[in-house]
């Protein structure tokens, strides 16, 4: 269940938010009106989560190189490996 504030509440009690986004490494969800406008976490959270995105992004890189068959033999690729980084 996501947790939800109003903007009063971030505003009136943004120790204790903070301390719920670091302590549950979760967003809270911030309303202004009663309509939804922010989601708050964690500068850990955050960065676990734009890590994750890039990490995805690099897979479907991948995974689009074996659908338009770009890709070679393993032995080739680690050749090519230890020759550009002299290993």
């Amino acid at each position: 269940m996501p947790t939800i504030k109003s903007s009063t509440d971030l505003r009136n009690n943004y120790n204790d938010i903070s301390n719920f986004c670091h302590t549950y490494n979760e967003p809270v969800f911030i309303t202004k009106n009663g309509q939804g406008d922010l989601a708050v976490m964690s500068m850990e959270t955050y960065e676990q989560l734009a890590g994750r995105l890039e990490l995805y992004s690099l897979l479907q890189e991948g995974l689009n190189d074996v659908t338009a068959d770009r890709t070679q033999p393993f032995s080739e690729a680690m050749d090519d490996l230890l020759n550009k980084y002299k290993v």
